[in-house]
């Protein structure tokens, strides 16, 4: 094991000899300098991965995604078509009349998705209400409130003496913003809620229903909105201080050229040359969400589930629920 510099231990371990060992006993690696060692054969190392793939089958995994935004952008269809599954909130309460809340009223789904062995417990978090009054002051208050919530349910679970084998997540691992496709700025409401969230929790701004803009209106849009999160000093998820090599700053690069992703969501299936496909019918003709060339929506999708999933539950575990227990931790040990 490495020491600390100018530990007393150093001078002795680098004076002492190896204890001889019989050339028979003598073990398959050698060393090679500090980078490592060189193998004389092969040893079985890789095998780890195999068991950590069986354990996750066999013990499932958790995620939790919230959806933020006014009514009417498509939240609900949009995390059906994510997971290809009714999901959302209204999917799991039919025939129920939508009303308008006065307030802000979270409201969470949970469900278990399986997809070639691999379990997955999917909670929907939808936030009903926010931005719908002409007063829209201080709603992203019950929003902070329930992620904090959920770190504080978290932390009071980790610091008991007598701790579960596997603590319940239900914090939040990432927020979807759908902005309005108005083609203009973003709005004040906006700007504040992403930077009061994006402090606490992952946030990924999508500009919803992007069928309603021209191809130049849609880069226009996300050009300005761009500008905007650079001027108020926004970091949206993938946050470029969590990179980690130069791998993963090339390939999140890219995807912050393109955030926000223009996003078209659809729930029902229509035949295309001969084919099934997701999208929806208009007069002109069908808009496939699953076609680069027509939206966004594949990104989106290869973000929050393909490429980045474990990195959003990484960076809500090591970064914004690490600084809600910090923060409390003082708190309760101050006199």
């Amino acid at each position: 094991l490495p020491t600390r510099a100018g530990s007393s231990l150093e001078p002795e371990e680098r004076s002492m000899e190896p204890p001889a060992v019989p050339e028979e006993e003598m073990p398959l690696t050698t060393a090679s300098g500090p980078e490592g060692c060189q193998l004389f054969g092969y040893v079985g190392i890789e095998a780890v991965l195999d068991q950590m793939k069986i354990k996750t089958m066999k013990m499932g995994f958790e995620f939790n995604i919230m959806v933020v935004g006014q009514s009417g952008l498509g939240k609900s269809t949009m995390v059906n078509t994510l997971f290809k599954s009714k999901v959302s909130r209204k999917a799991s309460q039919p025939g129920q009349e939508e009303r308008i809340p006065k307030t802000v009223q979270l409201q969470s789904v949970t469900h278990v998705i399986e997809e070639k062995g691999v379990k997955m417990k999917l909670t929907v978090t939808d936030t009903p209400g926010f931005g719908d009054q002409i007063n829209n002051e201080n709603c992203w208050d019950p929003i902070i409130k329930y992620i904090n919530e959920q770190y504080e349910r978290y932390l009071r679970e980790e610091i008991l003496i007598t701790r579960k084998r596997k603590i319940p997540d239900t914090r939040v691992h990432g927020c979807v913003y759908f902005v309005p496709p108005t083609g203009h700025w973003l709005r004040p409401l906006d700007l504040e809620f992403m930077r009061r969230l994006s402090k606490i929790v992952n946030v990924v701004p999508v500009i919803a229903k992007a069928d309603t803009l021209t191809l130049e209106e849609r880069a226009e849009f996300k050009q300005r909105i761009q500008e905007d999160l650079k001027t108020h000093a926004i970091s949206v998820y993938p946050q470029e201080d969590f990179d980690q090599d130069p791998d993963d700053r090339a390939l999140n690069d890219r995807i912050r050229e393109k955030i926000p992703f223009a996003v078209v969501g659809a729930d029902q299936e229509h035949q295309v040359n001969g084919k099934r496909v997701l999208g929806r019918k208009t007069k002109w003709g069908i808009i496939e969400v699953e076609n680069p060339a027509h939206c966004e929506f594949p990104l989106l999708r290869d973000l929050l589930i393909r490429s980045h999933l474990q990195d959003l539950k990484d960076i809500t575990h090591n970064v914004h629920y690490e600084s809600y227990r910090v923060r409390r931790l003082n708190e309760s040990n101050r006199p």
